[in-house]
């Protein structure tokens, strides 16, 4: 892993890192709803290097060591970001890769920044607005929860919720979730950060209509024991999307569990190698 300096871009400092070839394609990865970059697993940044590119993963605006922000945005916003780190990099269009909120971000920088995605993969996401299908009360739950007050209930609150998205199929590793959670919580805790991006994600419109619109190889990823975004968002992206793939991962959750790694991440390198040899 090669750390990174901080990039200006879009008016906001953003903290990201990069692994492998700096020559290689670029591959960038964009976070869910109040996660940092180090939700993408450094094994499975390592991974996708692996398999050929330049993984960037980065801080959204007010979460993490990026900036953050008094005042409500948009995830419109959020996606002119993520071009602008591709600008401050000296990258004209990278694969791209968005998880749950993400996603929604990587859609919209697909939509908004037209040439800046050789390819979009989009996990555990939807369309937002009157398109997205709620979660489960139990979903619900996790996302209401309130911030404690002390480093401990932090960690313990993470854990907890991380529990609880887990899918039937997806085995919990405690000791190697507590360091996780724990890497995270003393990184950059940020709650009013988590409130403002939860609230553009409440009012985004719906983007089912525009997504068909897309011309951009899409592969969708998701499990069918989703409580948070359950499974019918992703088949509602995968259908508006002309010629996406659809990847339902049976028994996975709200979350990339170790087992599948491999196979997704060569999901995403097949997906990249057809649309290079079909350019």
């Amino acid at each position: 892993m090669i750390p990174m300096p901080r990039a200006g871009a879009n008016g906001i400092e953003i903290e990201y890192e990069s692994f492998g070839d700096l020559a290689a394609p670029p591959l960038l990865l964009i976070a869910g709803l109040g996660s940092q970059l180090v939700s993408w697993d450094d094994d499975f940044c390592s991974l996708l290097a692996g398999r050929g590119f330049r993984v960037i993963r980065y801080d959204n605006r007010d979460s993490g060591l990026s900036t953050w922000v008094d005042d409500a945005y948009t995830l419109d916003d959020m996606a002119d970001d993520a071009a602008g780190l591709l600008d401050a990099l000296g990258i004209a269009a990278a694969h791209v890769v968005g998880v749950s909120m993400g996603g929604f971000i990587a859609q919209l920088l697909a939509l908004n920044h037209p040439g800046r995605v050789l390819t979009l993969t989009s996990i555990m996401s939807g369309p937002n607005g009157d398109d997205q299908v709620q979660p489960s009360a139990e979903g619900s739950a996790v996302l209401l929860a309130r911030a404690p007050e002390t480093r401990e209930g932090r960690i313990e609150l993470g854990l907890w919720a991380k529990q609880k998205l887990l899918g039937p199929a997806d085995p919990f590793d405690e000791p190697y979730e507590r360091a996780r959670v724990t890497r995270a919580v003393d990184r950059a805790y940020h709650p009013s950060g988590f409130v403002r991006q939860f609230g553009a994600v409440v009012v985004a419109k719906s983007r089912l209509d525009r997504l068909g619109s897309l011309r951009v190889p899409t592969l969708v990823i998701h499990g069918d024991a989703d409580i948070l975004v359950p499974v019918e968002n992703g088949r509602r992206v995968a259908a508006a999307i002309p010629g996406a793939r659809l990847m339902e991962m049976e028994g996975m959750g709200h979350d990339l569990p170790r087992p599948v790694w491999p196979q997704i991440a060569e999901a995403i390198a097949s997906l990249a190698r057809e649309a290079s040899a079909a350019r």
